[in-house]
């Protein structure tokens, strides 16, 4: 895993000091990279890559890499879980090879096989190809969004990167907020897709790759799609756990694979103690684990991580988070380029900052719930199952007696219980899952938006979660599919790809290999959570690996205490940031509107500890990426281990 990045003129005769600005692209995403920087710079073309060395350790693995008759120019980012067959079929039609790298065999592959190298690769990925044969740019990123890609036009050239930062680092590149985007921040906590927090930066599409000609002519095509939970039939439960137990232990097999240590995170939930379960079967050691705790207790799961730590004898490693935010931070706000407001960011920091101690590889659990209907809020949703059979006429009649009943019906209680079932019975699908997964909701935004966010009142957020629960047949199911295409890729893979490479540690998922998720995606919602349970056939599939008191505890999830954290520790700082002169004259949320949510939280009256964390986030990123006169090259001094 590694960090890469480019620029490509278009129409037009190439700048004089791209040599320069493509070396300072690479230096900003360095961190990504620990082991070599490397450029390369055509005629109106440069690529930049910072490398991670992780297969083959050897000189032959740097990048930029040009194939045999330096026709083809590549940078990559990520691991291809299946190249030793891909080389070995190239071979076998003539192709040879310099190194032992993934890289080649992707290079060779696109010499070969053109654009339809995609499709052949099962693994995360961002790439760049220059081919200099047809005059084109190619771009691409893997299936489920695990390698992150930015592009932007300047005028007729192209930037892209990995990171943000490395596009803003362009002479002349205006910085400026793309109020759009933080409208949908204040309800999703991150900036959706194909959105940035910069005006004129978009984030690259997973599963897709783009061609660029040398006359600026642009085509996107997507190459693979998750089939639609739509075509899921029921079938035996015993067929569904073994070939569930198969998948799943060649999937952690193959990113098992690798010329440098590796671990795992632990945190004693289902999907983590699967994987090292699995884990522990392939070793010829003791696997190293990784685990986060917290001093609440509610929050904690130590306890869980060392049942499954003792069980399979691991190497087991503990660190406890304390809130530090003046030390940590502004060091995120950096290396998260936007406002990215789930607090479970500041654990993922420090768990990733102990593992690289020790290893350059870990593998994680992420995406077991969203494949296998995991979180506490899908078993909520098959609750409400029977209001999507209702029939139309129905729900439109009940959405007519809604806006027949006064909202001030406080002193009728019959009424105003009335008037909150028929409401949540005539909503789309979107509209009744914003309770599990929503910061600000509408009315908070009509309540406390300033001018610069007003002109996006009419444009619901959960507008944009909407198509995805047409998709299916089932709300349930409706809410995993739209969780897949946003929450997963533009809040949860985002988390632990800024997190893990912010120390050079390479984070895999072997839950997010695209073949097990196309084997979920084809089980019903109802098979997923048999008898109201969630993520029930993986629970039972792992029945013989994992005791029951960590297969069928409640969840916890990666929860942080922050309502806590801003009555205590954090509400001066807090306080400080938000009502402060650059905050007030934001034109965001109006200041009576953010004091007024301080006083209610700190006096207990209610919580607002969701909206105020993404408020906080948001300010420290304007003072951070807006405000300063020079782009921010480098991170601020790191924050110590806790």
């Amino acid at each position: 895993m590694c960090g890469i990045t480019g620029i490509f003129a278009t129409n037009a005769s190439a700048p004089a000091d791209i040599p320069a600005t493509i070396d300072r692209m690479v230096r900003v995403i360095g961190h990504r990279g620990p082991d070599g920087q490397g450029t390369w710079v055509g005629s109106g073309i440069a690529l930049g890559h910072a490398r991670l060395s992780i297969i083959d350790l050897t000189a032959a693995g740097r990048q930029p890499m040009s194939n045999g008759d330096g026709s083809i120019q590549i940078v990559f980012n990520g691991e291809i879980y299946n190249f030793v067959e891909l080389r070995a079929e190239l071979s076998e039609r003539g192709y040879h090879f310099k190194s032992h790298t993934d890289t080649e065999v992707v290079l060779n592959g696109y010499h070969c096989w053109g654009e339809q190298v995609f499709e052949r690769l099962r693994g995360m990925f961002a790439v760049a190809l220059w081919d200099r044969r047809h005059e084109k740019l190619v771009l691409a990123r893997d299936r489920i969004g695990k390698k992150p890609l930015f592009y932007a036009w300047h005028g007729d050239v192209l930037l892209f990167g990995s990171e943000v930062k490395a596009i803003l680092a362009w002479p002349g590149f205006r910085r400026e907020p793309e109020y759009e985007a933080l409208h949908h921040y204040l309800t999703l906590q991150y900036i959706p897709a194909p959105w940035s927090a910069f005006k004129g930066v978009k984030k690259f599409p997973n599963a897709s790759y783009m061609v660029v000609t040398r006359e600026g002519q642009t085509t996107t095509t997507k190459y693979w799609a998750l089939p639609a939970p739509s075509h899921a039939r029921h079938r035996p439960l015993p067929e569904l756990k073994e070939e569930l137990l198969a998948l799943l232990d060649d999937a952690v097999r193959l990113r098992m694979i690798a010329d440098v240590p590796l671990g795992a995170f632990l945190s004693g939930g289902v999907d983590s103690s699967a994987v090292v379960a699995l884990m522990a079967r392939h070793s010829s050691g003791r696997v190293k684990t990784f685990c986060i705790g917290f001093d609440e207790a509610s929050y904690d799961e130590r306890t869980y991580a060392r049942t499954v730590a003792e069980r399979y004898d691991t190497d087991h490693h503990v660190m406890v988070v304390r809130p530090k935010a003046t030390a940590i931070l502004p060091l995120l706000t950096w290396h998260y380029n936007e406002p990215f407001a789930d607090p479970s960011a500041i654990p993922t920091y420090y768990v990733a900052q102990m593992a690289r101690q020790y290893v350059t590889v870990v593998l994680n659990g992420d995406g077991g719930d969203e494949s296998f209907l995991g979180y506490s809020r899908y078993s909520q949703c098959l609750e409400s199952e029977w209001i999507n059979s209702l029939p139309p006429p129905l729900r439109q009649l009940a959405s007519r007696l809604v806006r027949s009943i006064p909202p001030d019906v406080d002193c009728y209680r019959v009424l105003r219980v009335a008037r909150r079932w028929l409401s949540y019975v005539s909503e789309q699908s979107s509209r009744r899952y914003a309770p599990s997964m929503a910061y600000f909701y509408d009315h908070d935004k009509v309540a406390g938006y300033d001018y610069h966010l007003r002109p996006f009142l009419a444009d619901s957020s959960l507008d944009l979660l909407e198509p995805y629960f047409r998709q299916s047949t089932s709300y349930v199911g409706g809410a995993a599919w739209a969780d897949i295409h946003t929450y997963l890729p533009d809040d949860l893979l985002v988390k632990v790809d800024i997190a893990s490479m912010a120390h050079g540690l390479e984070a895999r998922s072997p839950l997010l290999d695209h073949t097990l998720m196309e084997w979920a995606a084809r089980i019903p919602s109802a098979q997923k959570m048999e008898g109201g349970v969630t993520k029930s056939i993986l629970k039972s599939a792992l029945e013989p690996f994992l005791p029951n008191d960590i297969l069928y505890r409640p969840k916890m999830g990666f929860g942080v205490p922050i309502d806590e954290w801003l009555k205590g520790e954090l509400k001066e700082f807090a306080h400080d940031i938000l009502l402060s002169p650059h905050a007030r004259q934001r034109g965001l949320i109006t200041p009576a509107y953010v004091e007024s949510m301080l006083d209610e939280h700190c006096s207990g009256i209610r919580l607002h500890h969701t909206r105020l964390w993404a408020l906080l986030m948001l300010e420290l990123w304007f003072r951070m990426w807006i405000d300063p006169a020079e782009v921010p090259l480098a991170p601020p001094a790191t924050a110590p281990l806790m």
